[in-house]
């Protein structure tokens, strides 16, 4: 890049004065934004490069160069297009980045064409917030602006999108006519004089020279664009013309971006990277996401196979299922980010828990697993039949997230976007792990997934079998809440028990009495003011439900019963009582709002503004909080922790002063869960976001199904396939889920290897009526104890021989009929049909189960 052409750059940038924190101008910003870095990066033009040295080559792939390989793989690119791929030698199979007859593609025009070519595309925003995107293909191979770079066991691709190139946009639409004459025209020779008098029409009323955007076309404008740089026409020359004349111009694209991507084999899996340090953009358009390898592995309209994603427990959609009137299937790993999406409108959405996604095809699968980045990445899906002819599965990720701030003055109400202060300071790594036939199911998937996890200490050591102790049954008890009362007309809040610690002990001897074992207890609503408590960084046990002496005798009669007591504490979602400031300890909003959680109301399944909200507790002040906590919690001696949202959310903070993206969010809460983990304290979690399963050692409301999209086919247990034995779980409560049918939610637990769970309080229902504790409606606990005994006993019997054991595969062998193999050969045959059905040679009765196999 010549000092001319940067400098022009420059001033572009300078003109526009909305930058990535918002509407604010710089004294002097740089030429791009590298999404790793602090400090604004001066990149310099990519090189062309020597061409990649060829290693080997393979008649299946008559156009591509080897470049790495070992054992189970090679790997090969393109180094026209390029475009890249895998063989996997143990089947054969070839994994290509983009399709091999894409060019045939009746469906497919335009700009859905140029995609199919694409290895990347870039969403960016302008000045306005306005979206607007480029692709690999379409802005920077087709222009031949790209390189390469050759790695130890692969090669870096180096993209630039888009062109430094001159423009008519860098000449002035107006100029003085001393300026003119003076700066110009004295500067040049006739033939440099002759292409500015061409290109510019004199205003002798105004004193100007006014530019004539007609005349500025093909040779005519070179020629123009060269006499303004003979003449040493800088870019604060055209930045002081425009604010003479008052002219403001706005880009309709951008100047360049830059990206890289790396491709290197590692074992038998593909690793590919984009680094932070290699994604550059203008300041004046901050990159929204990025997408990578949207076409890996894509299945054709006359293919058999499906996608997998991670909705829920997981998800299948058939190739070609010709759904084509239902959306895509796009949803954010981890759920949503509290800072900056608020559902306002309930959804029975579940969450994608795990950061991967697959694909299956006669013959062979990969697993795509989100190594870096997982916190801001999105997993996408489509069929074919809509853009093109294609069916895929593939990963994007937030690098700089927008907000609208709307400004009201008298009758003008403007909305600006304000955006996030820094990029996402993270590489985005996806590993691309490949099966042949024998793997090529969901179960071979979640297996790689499971050993691949286990590698990572991603999962905890694996349980010992049960044996004679059964199954956990898994029991939330609540424990007090606040409600407000008037004395003398005079309003304050109290704290009302609804399950005592005397009261806790009897339910559980009751329990016991009815055979019920191995009881893990989820006790809330127990200190620093119930249910909906204070900041837990330091610690009071209520009065109203037995105060600290009650507490120490349940804790003893727990561990003499060997009944698992975990004390529940919500450290993310904090109730502004005593002390809690959420000017300064709140996440903040990218308007820099104090992030807030107002409760659902059930009745109109929308979020009640008019009662008590959640703040988002910082990630910054997280290591702090637990510190104090773990430090308040030893005098009571529990002997375990419940935690309500530590491994169920993640959320930001966009307080540019102290700004945590959602990777920086996800390290601060893995760093908490090693603090608790390391004081050897065992732990029972909602949800089951992935980072936290090593430090887990229960989990309830873990998915049990998928969200039911339109678009999907097949709901899947690929989460229990990965983590049963090492993990035990549940899913939502049975009294307050939307099961209608107790023996649809028994076949689910014995098809899926879960365990009951219920949640109770002594007092009466009628005492959380018109509370904020409302959707706790049916929680005494009488009406419900012998059911839940009778359910025990019938899954602790038919499960307990595979407690501890690897769930290995799950198999839809008909319509309504599963079957569910563990690692002892044993297995799990459910009829959920109102009639019996032959299966796997055996009979198996109307909504019943059948299990053997097992070795005992």
């Amino acid at each position: 890049m010549n000092l001319y052409v940067a400098k022009k750059m420059i001033a572009i940038l300078l003109v526009f004065g909305l930058l990535l924190g918002g509407c604010q101008t710089a004294s002097m910003p740089e030429t791009r934004m590298s999404a790793n870095s602090d400090e604004p990066a001066e990149v310099p033009a990519l090189p062309p490069g020597e061409k990649l040295a060829s290693s080997f080559n393979d008649t299946r792939l008559p156009n591509m160069i080897g470049l790495a390989q070992n054992e189970a793989l090679q790997l090969f690119i393109q180094e026209e297009t390029a475009e890249i791929a895998v063989i996997h030698k143990q089947s054969g199979q070839i994994w290509r980045s983009n399709p091999e007859e894409r060019n045939l593609d009746t469906l497919a025009a335009g700009i859905n064409k140029d995609l199919l070519s694409s290895q990347a595309k870039l969403s960016f925003y302008n000045s306005l917030g306005q979206n607007s995107s480029v692709n690999s293909y379409t802005d920077s191979v087709a222009h031949q602006q790209i390189s390469y770079e050759a790695l130890p066991n692969g090669v870096r691709v180096n993209y630039q999108f888009g062109s430094n190139e001159s423009s008519i946009e860098d000449l002035p639409v107006k100029i003085s006519k001393e300026r003119f004459e003076q700066k110009l025209l004295a500067a040049l020779d006739k033939a440099g004089q002759r292409a500015l008098k061409v290109g510019y029409a004199e205003d002798k009323d105004e004193g100007i020279y006014v530019r004539i955007d007609k005349a500025m076309q093909g040779l005519q404008l070179t020629r123009a664009l060269k006499a303004f740089e003979t003449a040493g026409y800088t870019p604060e020359d055209l930045q002081l013309d425009n604010a003479e004349h008052g002219i403001k111009q706005e880009k309709s694209g951008p100047r360049m971006f830059m990206l890289s991507i790396e491709y290197g084999l590692d074992d038998e899996a593909l690793v590919v990277r984009v680094p932070a340090s290699g994604i550059h953009f203008p300041e004046q358009y901050p990159i929204n996401s990025i997408s990578v390898l949207d076409y890996f592995g894509a299945g054709a309209a006359d293919d058999e196979g499906s996608l997998f994603v991670p909705d829920g427990s997981g998800a299948l959609i058939h190739f070609n299922n010709g759904k084509v009137q239902y959306p895509a299937y796009q949803q954010d790993v981890y759920g949503p980010d509290l800072t900056m999406k608020l559902r306002e409108v309930d959804s029975t959405e579940e969450k994608a828990r795990m950061p991967v996604f697959g694909l299956i095809r006669k013959g062979g699968a990969f697993l795509g697993i989100i190594e870096e980045g997982a916190a801001t990445a999105v997993v996408n899906a489509d069929i074919s039949g809509k853009l093109n002819s294609y069916n895929n599965v593939y990963p994007s990720f937030y690098v700089v997230n927008k907000s609208d701030v709307t400004l009201q003055a008298s009758d003008m109400v403007r909305t600006l976007p304000k955006f996030q202060k820094k990029p996402t300071v993270s590489d985005f790594v996806v590993r691309y792990a490949f099966a042949g036939a024998e793997q090529a199911s969901y179960s071979g998937l979640a297996s790689l997934y499971r050993d691949y996890l286990i590698r990572t200490d991603g999962l905890p050591a694996k349980q010992t079998a049960e044996g004679e102790k059964g199954i956990p049954f898994y029991l939330k008890l609540v424990g007090s809440m606040t409600t407000k009362k008037h004395l003398l007309g005079i309003p304050y809040e109290s704290n009302e028990a609804l399950t005592t610690f005397d009261e806790a002990q009897q339910i559980l001897s009751e329990l016991q009495e009815k055979h019920v074992s191995n009881i893990q207890v989820r006790y809330a609503g127990w200190f620093n003011g119930g249910l909906l408590h204070r900041l837990p960084d330091s610690i009071k046990v209520d009065g109203a439900v037995g105060g600290r002496k009650g507490m120490q005798a349940f804790s003893d009669y727990a561990r003499e019963a060997g009944i698992g007591f975990y004390p529940d504490v919500a450290v993310l979602n904090v109730h502004a009582k005593n002390g809690f400031k959420p000017s300064t300890e709140a996440s903040r909003t990218l308007t820099q709002e104090p992030a807030v959680l107002y409760p659902m109301d059930p009745a109109r399944q929308r979020r009640d503004r008019d009662r008590q909200p959640a703040y988002i507790l910082s990630p910054n002040l997280l290591g702090n909080v637990t510190e104090d906590m773990l430090k308040a919690l030893k005098p009571y001696e529990a002997g375990g922790l419940s935690l309500r949202d530590l491994a169920e959310q993640l959320n930001s903070d966009m307080n540019p002063k102290k700004l945590l993206d959602r990777t920086g969010a996800q390290a601060a809460v893995t760093e908490a869960l090693k603090q608790i983990n390391q004081q050897g304290i065992p732990v029972v979690a909602e949800g089951g976001n992935s980072y936290a399963l090593p430090y887990v050692t229960g989990l309830t409301d873990a998915p049990m199904s998928s969200s039911r999209f339109k678009l999907e086919d097949e709901e899947i247990p690929f989460f229990q396939l990965v983590v049963h034995g090492g993990i035990s779980y549940t899913g939502a409560a049975y009294n307050l889920s939307t099961y209608t049918d107790a023996r649809q939610y028994v076949l689910k637990l014995v098809e899926y290897g879960a365990s009951p769970y219920f949640t109770w309080f002594n007092a009466p229902n009628h005492v959380v009526k018109e509370t904020d504790y409302d959707d706790l409606y049916a929680a005494h606990y009488e009406q419900w104890i012998d059911l839940a005994a009778e359910m025990y006993e019938e899954v602790n019997e038919a499960t307990r021989p595979f407690a501890g054991l690897n769930m290995v595969a799950h198999e839809k062998l008909a319509e309504g009929v599963f079957q569910t193999t563990y690692e002892n050969g044993g297995f799990a045959l459910v009829n959920y049909n109102d009639f019996p059905v032959q299966a796997a040679g055996r009979t198996v009765e109307a909504k019943s189960y059948v299990t053997g196999g097992e070795q005992l």
